[in-house]
């Protein structure tokens, strides 16, 4: 399989992830496809020729190894890296669709643009890229889960008992090189472990992202609805501005008062 062409395609990705989806992508390409390309599989490809049972009852061996092999790990991981890497699709697929509709966008409203920038994770990408990150971990997680159950544990034993026709007895098989084996399936089981992590840890990044936003955009909007409630209405002077009358004076002193005001007043605008 070419898995230079699959990295080359999301690679792309990049620009749009974040940093927890950068260091998923590197574990992904350099501690899970590189050892996957580079070691596991010249250190599984002779588990079916260097499987051994102590007898020489004709089918006996492929029965016992069809047993205690389901399923090849060297497949089961290939399945797994593709199931992994395709929800990182998605997301591309998403950036094209809103970079496709804004040139349509451009062309009919003269220069005006749909999207500022496409790939800003906001709407519906916004959307595309979380339920990525989930099939993501969940992918990963349910392989890891297929791995534990068929191997009963993450373990390769040296010496594995076999009593299956057309087997004449209970008989010993043993495999192939099982302390190298176990090192490269613990390696690929805490890698994945590790790139299981970094989704959950960008998930919670980016809800948290979300919901601090949320949170700031309601303040300001409570905020401006308690500004426009509580304008400032025309100050009324203050209460230096007014004179006490005394009401135990009489009319007359009070007319009298009145007329002296008065009086002022005009003379202050004579001068």
């Amino acid at each position: 399989m070419n898995w230079s062409g699959l990295e080359n395609l999301l690679s792309g990705v990049n620009k749009y992830s974040t940093a927890f989806g950068r260091i998923w992508l590197s574990m992904v390409f350099v501690f899970r496809v590189m050892v996957f390309v580079v070691a596991a599989q010249r250190v599984w490809g002779d588990e079916s020729k260097d499987f051994v049972c102590n007898t020489k009852q004709p089918g006996c061996t492929n029965v016992c190894y069809d047993h205690i092999f389901p399923i090849s790990h060297i497949r089961l991981w290939a399945l797994q890296l593709i199931f992994v890497t395709c929800p990182s699709l998605m997301v591309m697929a998403h950036v094209k669709y809103r970079e496709g509709k804004d040139r349509k966008y451009v062309m009919v409203h003269q220069g005006s643009h749909l999207y500022a920038n496409p790939g800003k994770k906001r709407g519906g990408l916004w959307w595309t890229y979380l339920v990525s990150l989930v099939f993501k971990a969940g992918f990963d997680t349910s392989f890891l889960y297929i791995l534990y159950r068929i191997y009963h544990g993450y373990d390769l034993p040296r010496l594995s008992k076999c009593s299956l026709e057309p087997c004449p007895n209970t008989v010993d098989c043993f495999i192939s090189r099982p302390t190298e084996k176990r090192i490269f399936m613990l390696f690929m089981v805490v890698s994945s472990a590790i790139c299981i992590l970094m989704c959950v840890l960008e998930m919670i990044y980016l809800i948290g992202k979300r919901i601090f936003k949320v949170i700031n955009i309601r303040k300001e909007n409570q905020r401006v609805v308690f500004a426009d409630q509580h304008e400032l209405t025309t100050i009324a002077p203050p209460r230096s501005q007014y004179r006490k009358v005394d009401p135990t004076l009489a009319e007359s002193q009070l007319s009298l008062n009145k007329s002296q005001k008065r009086r002022e007043r005009q003379k202050t605008t004579v001068l």
